[in-house]
């Protein structure tokens, strides 16, 4: 970093990353990208076994059918938030290095819309997180197939007394605020000004999955992801999961476009600076 006779900086002490192309078909020739591919799959896989598991396993804790049950026990909420965001935490930390840390279709989309990622890789990572999470939810099943069913297999669902367009609004701002976690987190100016944050990136990712959770599980049970909900939907298999099912598609693709064009356009002027720089070279 280099200072001119003034006070002011001459260069930046960071570099974005040129834009990725639309559709690079140069990638499905490199085994880096379906190594990626395949750790998208694992994670979302890991992601759903573990999540829905303590799903189950707290539904069934305070089951009041069962003799001797304290309905005060189990993980409660906050447990299962902590399930969710301790988990893209542990991922995220992970896969980082080899596919970005998607595990999540929004957070795809809202990397796409920036330019991030290409055409190509963002649809072959929303297919592998969701082949993933149906996995992730059939070895749940598997294994315990008579609790999956009575609890209802960890699927999101509106919940009684709330309008659909209160359970699309809530995955909507429950996506923006992850997908703008992800782009802060992430953003190279403040990688290259704090050399903590490449190690510390999932950590912010994982408190923003955990915080939304605590909010929106007692309306939707929380999505912010539609391959986790898919997931739950297709190893459930029942009408109201289905019937439900746009919201948690609809809501975090809006989510993470808005939160996409609010970082890129807003807060770090892309546009502004393709527009100054379109003019200089006129």
């Amino acid at each position: 970093m280099t200072k001119d006779t003034g006070d002011h900086f001459t260069t930046k002490d960071y570099s974005d990353p040129p834009p990725a192309p639309l559709i690079d078909a140069e990638e499905l020739t490199k085994w880096s990208f379906y190594r990626a591919c395949i750790a998208e799959f694992i994670a979302t896989l890991l992601f759903l076994y573990i999540t829905v598991l303590t799903v189950i396993g707290y539904k069934s804790a305070v089951d009041p059918t069962k003799l001797g049950v304290d309905l005060c026990g189990g993980v409660g909420i906050l447990g299962i938030a902590w399930a969710f965001g301790g988990m893209i935490f542990v991922l995220v930390y992970c896969t980082a290095g080899i596919s970005g840390g998607h595990i999540n279709p929004a957070v795809t989309l809202g990397l796409f819309l920036a330019r991030k990622v290409s055409l190509i890789r963002a649809l072959m990572y929303m297919v592998a997180q969701c082949l993933g999470a149906i996995v992730g939810c059939g070895l749940v099943k598997g294994f315990q197939k008579s609790y999956y069913t009575e609890y209802g297999g960890g699927a999101n669902e509106l919940s009684a007394g709330y309008s659909k367009g209160t359970g699309l609004a809530a995955e909507i701002i429950g996506t923006f605020v992850l997908v703008y976690t992800v782009f802060s987190a992430t953003d190279p100016k403040r990688s290259a000004r704090d050399s903590h944050v490449p190690v510390l990136a999932p950590l912010p990712i994982g408190f923003a999955v955990f915080m939304v959770h605590l909010a929106t599980i007692p309306i939707t049970g929380t999505g912010i992801n539609p391959a986790r909900s898919f997931g739950a939907a297709v190893i459930y298999n029942q009408d109201k999961a289905w019937d439900d099912q746009w919201i948690f598609w609809v809501g975090p693709f809006i989510g993470a476009a808005i939160a996409a064009l609010y970082h890129q356009y807003i807060l770090r002027a892309t546009g502004i600076k393709a527009l100054g720089s379109f003019r200089s070279n006129a």
